[in-house]
């Protein structure tokens, strides 16, 4: 069954197998080198990971995220994904990218085990060229004539085909993995290889021996000697060898691999036909979900369909072995779509014996969604009276709530950082803000959803109203803040949204009661579906891959949690800030008894606050100044620490460390102090290191103060007033969702006004466009109409 190992050293072998390995061993030998896997490592654009592979083969995985320590894998390549279109010859640079991603798994101390198709369509090739070949020389003779006419192309069998494509597949193979410094050996199986005991046993030994020398085994059924496939013949328990597919579980079980990873043509298993209209890719198949499923025709080439590829997964699953079954043919997932999958990131249909309690994500998304026009469709009493009632929920269930915030303190003890700890307490005084907050949103709710914005007659008896609508689903991501829940849940129903919630794990216990209370607010009028708490183990970066599903993602965290979303989130809008690097000019005429006050509550009240003071600014005249003298004088004993700008540190003898960049957020009790000469010249330096978000003028001369807040570009620029009023609920929002320092949609602290949209209501009588045209007989007015008052009362 071995035709060909290449690049290998013998004294591994067992000395009974030398002769017959040594008789279809190339030439060269190929003793992996270290310098060579660096320099693989090195050039190769797939990360470079090391991860715990030991594991006792036995059930199958349970979650994607445990895919990571799968050691033993099997590839299967399908027929559409190894030939090009026309089905004549192979798809070489998807090819190439297949044999890269296999070989960084295999160079990271898997080991990898390929199932490939292509033999017939290369083979097909080959002959082709052969054919007409021959009957160009033929007819070159017979007429005389240079030229050729058409020439007919006989039907070719496909075991001929194979039996001519074998050895240039396996040869391309070769050269493929030779650039990685990895040997492959080719293994050409039959159905009779498996019912034969002593061939099984034979095949798992040169397969593990294979294996052992770190070995790519390539294996194929020989489809030049192979009979026609049977139906209906598996044996009991034991699935026949027909295609390469049910090969590719075979192997997979018997040798105890603990992922099988199939590519297809198709992003992976549907509940219908792909490119019907309602069909839906299925995240993770159960066993027994087959009658959920209508299986469609099988791929353009090759012998199975996805029926055929479901069975087999089935199996192996029942094997002890996972499976994914996922595209490989999609230019833009192609090239990662293995190590994306080994690394357990939502790619293709993840087979599982391991059902969830709860619904999936998926599902979790359709009910918000249509939990959210539910709630749309309310009277703004009722959407007010579901917050009015979680307020009341918030102090009534006050020692509930503690006593969950006090678990989830206890295990973040010694692991989270003394700022985030601060974040993620809870206390009976936050408690009451957080009640007072939802009470000011519920009575703003009233003029919300459904507010006419304008009004315009565009004809007799045709009127156009512009009015405010829910967004549709927010998925609101948050680290360690347990108030934010509800407060954001607050601002969804008083707008109407469907709501996804993702948490932290560290605020896990105070999260699920918090979204209890809310299901329990929103239950008065039927609409508890509305707001989903996301308690699976999804990925932040897979959840934002969803975007038939979510409408606006909200993130608020850290700044490196917003730039992974900005990054991940794939044609979904992205509301958020991702850092707040907020300033405060101190200038000439500033007050003396004002700027202390100003700058410790900026600074020192909540350091880890976005909205906190990172960039102290100076005008040189103050230097040397008792002034400037107490502002540092504060500082030190409040224990801040100083870091010192370049030009601040040109003035000093003993400076402060110098500051590493000046477009730092620290989130904690550190602060930049750096000199400008002017106040255009602080402008320019909070354009230059800002982030737009939050500035502040000290000043007590009014020209000067209005000249940088006309001229500041940011979301929120004060005079005289902490960076910490940067707040929704200091701005008399209620709360916020976050803060968006874009310039598109909403900037600032984001509210009620926020989370809305617009739509356009046309009300006419059997009007038509061609009544307008030159020789209609109506003509356009565009007349404003007033805009009736709504009663609040």
């Amino acid at each position: 069954m071995l035709s060909q190992v290449c690049r290998s050293g013998f004294q591994s072998f067992p000395q009974h197998l030398l002769p017959w390995v040594q008789s279809t061993m190339l030439s060269r030998s190929c003793r992996i080198q270290p310098s060579a896997i660096r320099h693989v490592r090195s050039w190769s654009n797939i990360p470079f990971i090391t991860v715990p592979l030991s594991r006792t083969h036995g059930k199958s995985f349970a979650h994607r995220s445990e895919l990571k320590h799968a050691k033993r894998i099997v590839v299967k390549l399908g027929s559409a994904v190894v030939t090009r279109g026309d089905e004549c010859g192979l798809a070489l640079g998807r090819l190439a990218s297949i044999v890269e991603q296999v070989s960084v798994l295999q160079n990271q101390g898997r080991e990898m085990m390929l199932v490939t198709s292509g033999a017939v369509a290369f083979g097909k090739q080959r002959l082709r060229h052969e054919i007409l070949l021959s009957q160009s020389v033929r007819q070159a003779l017979h007429s005389g004539q240079n030229h050729l006419k058409e020439m007919a192309i006989p039907v070719l069998e496909a075991r001929a085909c194979a039996a001519a494509g074998q050895s240039g597949l396996m040869a391309l193979y070769e050269a493929m993995f030779t650039q990685y410094s990895i040997c492959a050996a080719q293994i050409l199986v039959t159905n009779l290889d498996f019912h034969d005991e002593q061939k099984r046993r034979n095949l798992n030994g040169t397969l593990h021996e294979l294996l052992r020398m770190n070995i790519v085994p390539i294996v194929n059924t020989n489809d030049a000697v192979v009979p026609p496939a049977e139906p209906n013949s598996d044996l009991q328990g034991v699935i026949s060898v027909k295609d390469n597919d049910s090969l590719a579980a075979r192997l997979a079980v018997e040798m105890k691999t603990d992922l099988l990873i199939v590519l297809s043509d198709v992003e992976g298993l549907f509940d219908s036909p792909p490119g019907s209209d309602d069909a839906k890719l299925i995240d993770i198949f159960y066993p027994g979900d087959q009658q959920s499923v209508t299986f469609g025709t099988k791929s353009r080439v090759g012998m199975g369909g996805m029926e055929a590829k479901v069975k087999a997964a089935l199996w192996a699953l029942q094997g002890g072995t996972s499976v994914v079954i996922a595209n490989g043919t999609h230019p833009k997932v192609s090239g990662h779509v293995i190590t994306d999958i080994v690394e357990g990131k939502k790619v293709g249909t993840f087979f599982s014996e391991v059902k969830p309690a709860g619904p999936t994500v998926e599902q979790q998304g359709e009910m918000a969604r249509s939990g959210g026009r539910m709630l749309a469709t309310l009277e703004p009493e009722q959407r007010a009276e579901i917050i009015h009632h979680l307020a009341d929920l918030l102090t009534d269930q006050r020692d509930e709530i503690l006593l969950a915030n006090k678990k989830d303190l206890e295990e973040a003890e010694g692991r989270l950082a003394t700022p985030l700890l601060k974040r993620l307490s809870l206390s009976t005084s936050k408690l009451n803000s957080l009640a007072i907050g939802l009470r000011q949103i519920a009575a703003s709710s009233q003029e919300s959803v459904g507010r006419v914005l304008r009004r315009t007659r565009i004809a007799k008896d045709l009127e156009l109203e512009q009015v405010t609508v829910p967004i549709g689903v927010l998925l609101v991501i948050f680290e360690s803040r347990p108030d934010c829940l509800p407060q954001v849940a607050a601002l969804a129903i008083a707008s109407g949204n469907g709501l996804l919630l993702k948490g932290g794990k560290e605020a896990s216990h105070s999260n699920r009661i918090l979204h209890l209370l809310t299901q329990e607010a929103l239950s008065i009028h039927g609409v508890k579906e509305a707001v989903q708490l996301v308690n699976t183990r999804e990925e932040v970066e897979d959840l934002c891959r969803l975007d038939k599903m979510i409408d606006l993602i909200i993130p608020r965290g850290s700044s490196q949690l917003v730039r992974d979303i900005q990054k991940a989130a794939k044609g979904i809008p992205v509301m958020g800030h991702s850092e707040g690097i907020c300033h405060m000019y101190v200038d000439s005429e500033a007050s003396v008894d004002k700027v202390t006050r100003l700058v410790r509550d900026s600074k020192c009240e909540y350091p880890a606050a976005c909205n906190a003071l990172e960039t102290l600014l100076i005008h040189r005249d103050l230097l040397r100044t008792p002034l400037f003298d107490q502002i540092i004088d504060m500082l030190r004993v409040e224990q801040v620490k100083i870091h010192a700008g370049p030009k601040f540190a040109s003035y000093l003898t003993f400076s402060p460390s110098e500051v590493k960049s000046l477009r730092t957020e620290y989130g904690d009790l550190e602060l930049c102090i750096e000199v400008v000469d002017s106040v255009q010249d602080a402008i320019d330096h909070i354009h230059k290191y800002g982030s737009s978000h939050t500035d502040v003028i000290v000043t007590e001369n009014e020209k000067t103060a209005e000249f940088f807040l006309q001229h500041v570009d940011s979301a929120c620029v004060f005079w005289n007033a902490s960076t910490r009023f940067s707040d929704g609920y200091r701005f008399g929002l209620g709360a916020e969702v976050g803060i968006s320092t874009s310039r598109i949609h909403a900037r600032g602290p984001v509210g009620l006004e926020g989370l809305l949209t617009t739509k356009w209501l046309l009300r006419g009588q059997d009007h038509v466009v061609s009544d307008f045209s030159e020789h209609g007989s109506l003509k356009y007015l565009h007349e404003n109409l007033p805009i009736p008052q709504r009663n609040t009362n």
